[in-house]
């Protein structure tokens, strides 16, 4: 079997729901969907990317988990819809300053996945 490299990103089998979290206040307000996830950032389909540099809070489960992740994040490029690609709009977010524990269990997460789909191709 394949080694496990850090840098691998995990395509989802279902897209995760992300919300934005503005800290101090309780309310979570929709932000879109991951659909590839890293223990160093996530791709967030939405049709209102936000700006390059922009940095700000969002919260996610990790699927069939109960891992709830809580976290700063900074854009790294973005994408607008546009009728002439194939591309859904969004954005790259990077993860900033997430836990040890936290980076390892997503480490973890997307380990199992990439292992289950190679299991599947056999």
């Amino acid at each position: 079997m394949e080694d496990f490299k850090s840098d691998r990103r995990t395509r989802l089998r279902s897209a995760i729901i992300v919300t934005q979290v503005k800290m101090g206040d309780e309310r979570r307000y929709f932000f879109g969907y991951a659909k590839n996830l890293s223990h160093t950032g996530v791709f967030v389909q939405t049709i209102s990317p936000k700006d390059v540099g922009e940095e700000f809070n969002i919260e996610f489960t990790i699927p069939r988990t109960e891992i709830k992740i809580l976290c700063k994040c900074r854009v790294v490029w973005n994408r607008r819809f546009s009728e002439s690609t194939a591309y859904e709009p969004g954005m790259g977010l990077q993860f900033i300053g997430m836990p040890p524990e936290t980076t390892k269990a997503i480490e973890d997460w997307v380990k199992q996945q990439v292992e289950a789909a190679l299991e599947e191709e056999l």
